[in-house]
């Protein structure tokens, strides 16, 4: 593929190099190997860790990198291409649990959860969605009741990535009373650990991609929290997982576009070196088409991402920008992934070849972290406001 015209500097670069290294050394061998087992090797996210990927928006004061948003989502690129799994434990990691402790927590609790989220000693997750509870987070129904000193929560979460491995779990529950919600205003954020009595992790998800990466139900009973537990102010939680959600969107467009590049670059190799009637499938103008399409989108959606990348950076509000990265980034990994099993032909809808597990694996990014049409109201709410 042809390079990106964005201008990098020496240490994007270098941290770009970093991820593409450990990704071709210890991700993309494997990658078919743990969809086909639906379950990676464990010793992956401690190797994360221990190149700092699981504290690359941290602070250096909690252990982290203390990297610009652009370098997070250049390595966050590298990892999705050689395997999109890992990418969304890393994505996860990164943008909400690590980031919402950062931003709302107390020094106490920023003191005893960052500096192991920063290692990968801990692995994040977030738990928000219920059964009920989706496009329309503000709906949930799980509960919490003060009772002295602790909260006592009841309740299901659904969807959960890493929370059947996670020591930290970021969770949006009611804290207002059944008999008078408050809407978002009742929902509150907790900083659960699974060493807690009433913790049990339930149904494992049997998912069409990104197999490898555990997606479970969580459940709460009768469970016991201490109120030092509580993250930032009650009955703000809601408000604060919209605001990380900007992060965790940008997350998500680059964890598409590592899909659709990986789609992309194996397209191209499989046309240069595919015959028919005597010549390379690069000399037909039909795939030749295929093919600057591909580029052509792969780099818009970049270009996209980056910039909204460099905004935030600078302090602008970017939730709109956010919000288009994700939706341009997803569908454009779905084109591409589809386009590349098309350049293959029916080996393409095999397991032999890899386009048919990117293919998989891009289709959850237009609905996870918000799908695609509620980036649509985002964007057009901003676009009438302005």
């Amino acid at each position: 593929m042809i390079e990106t015209l964005t201008p990098l500097s020496d240490q994007q670069r270098a941290v770009q190099q970093l991820a593409k290294d450990f990704a071709t050394r210890e991700l993309a061998p494997f990658a078919g190997a743990w969809d086909k087992a639906s379950e990676q090797d464990p010793t992956v996210i401690g190797k994360l860790g221990a190149l700092g990927f699981l504290g690359m928006l941290l602070p250096e004061e909690y252990g982290g990198m203390g990297l610009d948003t652009l370098s997070y989502l250049l390595a966050l690129e590298e990892i999705a291409a050689a395997d999109a799994s890992t990418a969304v434990a890393m994505s996860v990691h990164n943008s909400l649990p690590t980031k919402m402790i950062l931003a709302f927590g107390s020094d106490a609790q920023k003191r005893e959860f960052l500096p192991r989220m920063a290692t990968g000693e801990w692995l994040g997750a977030f738990a928000l969605s219920e059964a009920d509870a989706g496009s329309d987070a503000s709906a949930l129904r799980a509960q919490a009741v003060r009772d002295g000193d602790d909260w006592i929560l009841d309740g299901t979460k659904v969807w959960v990535t890493n929370g059947n491995r996670a020591q930290v779990i970021v969770a949006m529950v009611r804290t207002d009373s059944p008999e008078h919600r408050l809407g978002s205003r009742g929902v509150s954020a907790f900083i659960i650990t699974p060493d807690l009595a009433g913790f049990k992790v339930g149904k494992k998800e049997d998912k069409m991609g990104l197999r490898a990466s555990p997606t479970v139900q969580i459940a709460f009973d009768g469970m016991r929290v201490p109120a030092s537990r509580l993250l930032g102010t009650e009955g703000q939680g809601f408000i604060y997982s919209m605001q990380s959600l900007e992060s965790g969107r940008l997350g998500i467009a680059a964890q598409a576009i590592g899909i659709a590049r990986a789609a992309a670059e194996h397209a191209i190799a499989y046309a240069k070196e595919r015959h028919q009637f005597g010549k390379p499938l690069t000399a037909f103008q039909a795939v030749e088409f295929k093919l600057a399409d591909m580029a052509t989108k792969l780099h818009a959606a970049r270009a996209l991402l980056h910039t909204t990348a460099a905004a935030k950076d600078r302090g602008e509000n970017v939730g709109a920008h956010a919000a288009m990265s994700k939706l341009f980034a997803s569908e454009t990994a779905m084109w591409i992934t589809n386009q590349a099993i098309q350049v293959f032909g029916g080996y393409g809808y095999v397991t032999d070849y890899p386009v048919e597990r990117l293919f998989r694996d891009a289709k959850i990014t237009e609905i996870y972290e918000g799908a695609s049409e509620i980036q649509r109201i985002v964007i057009g709410r901003a676009v009438a406001a302005s």
